[in-house]
């Protein structure tokens, strides 16, 4: 988690698929499904996931079980 503080409280995808212990390409097939955290695009082109957002995803992945 040190290293969303240290980037503002955003989130790679290595961290994102290291939390939740998933290949990148999960993530991105999830992303490409819709089914994953909200994301923001850099001007280089790599993403971000905001820490709030992320955790707010989790939650709604909890009640929908």
């Amino acid at each position: 988690m040190a290293v969303a503080v240290r980037t503002g409280g955003k989130l790679t995808v290595d961290d994102v698929c290291v939390e939740l212990g998933i290949a990148r390409s999960t993530f991105y097939e999830w992303r490409q499904k819709g089914r994953g955290p909200r994301c923001i695009r850099l001007p280089n082109g790599s993403l971000r996931v905001r820490r709030s957002d992320f955790e707010n995803w989790l939650s709604d992945c909890e009640d929908a079980t």
